[in-house]
């Protein structure tokens, strides 16, 4: 014990004690955050997305039950204490600075979310600054009238007397021939998995344990989800109610797999909670600034594995497209179109947006998604 008491003592010793004491009231301030968030959990089902803490603390939390109040007062509370640790502003340690503002985001965001649940309503704008510390950009009609324009000329036809009626129809025509077939999917899945696990290898030192399984689900309002279970585990669902296009394989091997969601939280449980004891980052708040950052990286994921397009090809033409029995030769073709949908993502934020502002309403936003985000009447 002696050699571990001297070292403890000389760390302390080299830590300026001003440290010593921002370090200590983030802890505390850490625990009580992680209690809140599992309180929260108890009145809002989605909030908890991931918690392999201690398991007392969430039988705690099912059996006390505090009320939104509650909840909402010790939040206001926990961000005063921690406007009240200076030296965590001004420290040194670049990573002790960072904790503190993380924590005070957390927290912000858990208090709004605690404001909304007992009835306040935000614009679109203020609600995902509120909750995740960031504003989408806004795009005008025009941006997607133009590229609508390039896509109606990659698919042909126009009007109900031609091929497949209006763009939307056309276009889920036109990508049939691309869909996965149910029964190749796990094959087509793992090869993928495969291939961008190695890549992430080639960047990323995983924890040597480290896995997930895939489950193949229905009834679900998403296409893929990454559930992570603690000690570098996930469990990673694929909805197959809806078709998997070629182009599917990479992103959820890449988004929910490596370098995405799993490698994210199991490198968050090895470096901060394992080993600095940063126990904020055993829970997972959905609508917090943690889900940006998550979202964020998982999409980036794919860009790790494959830095270029033509890598990505390369492998999907070589290795999937067989895999999956799909013609190869249209690739190039499939592709163009796809980075040309690409473009229309920002159109469902701005329908999204417009409805929660009062700008339209229920059915003026199903044609502006027919319309502007190229969907079918019943997806839209």
């Amino acid at each position: 014990m002696r050699p571990i008491l001297f070292v403890l003592l000389l760390c302390g010793f080299l830590m300026p004690s001003g440290e010593v004491r921002a370090a200590g009231a983030m802890n505390a301030v850490a625990e009580r955050y992680v209690h809140l968030v599992l309180g929260l959990g108890q009145h809002d089902p989605d909030y908890v997305d991931a918690f392999y803490g201690p398991a007392d603390w969430k039988t705690e939390a099912e059996q006390q039950k505090k009320s939104l109040d509650a909840i909402g007062a010790e939040a206001a509370e926990l961000i005063a204490t921690l406007a009240k640790t200076p030296d965590a502003g001004t420290s040194s340690d670049e990573m002790l600075k960072l904790r503190r503002e993380y924590l005070q985001n957390q927290i912000s965001a858990l208090a709004a979310r605690v404001r909304m649940l007992k009835g306040e309503k935000l614009k679109f704008d203020d609600e995902s600054r509120a909750l995740y510390d960031a504003v989408a950009p806004t795009f005008p009609d025009s941006h997607f009238i133009q590229i609508i324009g390039q896509l109606e000329s990659k698919i042909p036809g126009k009007g109900p007397s031609r091929t497949g009626g209006s763009l939307g129809e056309r276009y889920e025509m036109w990508r049939k021939p691309f869909v996965i077939p149910k029964e190749k999917l796990d094959t087509v899945f793992q090869l993928a998995i495969k291939e961008c696990r190695t890549r992430t290898l080639a960047h990323v030192a995983l924890p040597p344990d480290e896995s997930f399984i895939i489950e193949y689900v229905t009834d679900k309002p998403w296409g893929g989800y990454n559930w992570y279970k603690g000690n570098f585990h996930s469990v990673i669902q694929v909805n197959t109610d809806l078709p998997s296009y070629i182009d599917r394989a990479v992103d959820l091997a890449a988004h929910e797999g490596y370098p995405g969601h799993h490698v994210y939280n199991s490198l968050l449980e090895k470096n901060l909670v394992r080993d600095r004891g940063w126990v904020e980052f055993s829970v997972y708040a959905l609508f917090s600034p943690q889900s940006l950052v998550a979202e964020g990286t998982a999409n980036f994921g794919r860009d790790v594995a494959f830095p270029t397009k033509t890598e990505r090809m390369k492998f999907e033409e070589e290795v999937l497209f067989p895999a999956s029995g799909i013609d190869a030769s249209r690739a190039d073709e499939y592709y163009a179109v796809q980075d040309l949908m690409k473009g229309l993502d920002y159109a469902t934020n701005e329908a999204a947006r417009r409805l929660i502002n009062g700008e339209i309403d229920e059915s003026a936003a199903v044609q502006w998604l027919q319309k502007y985000a190229v969907m079918e009447p019943a997806r839209a």
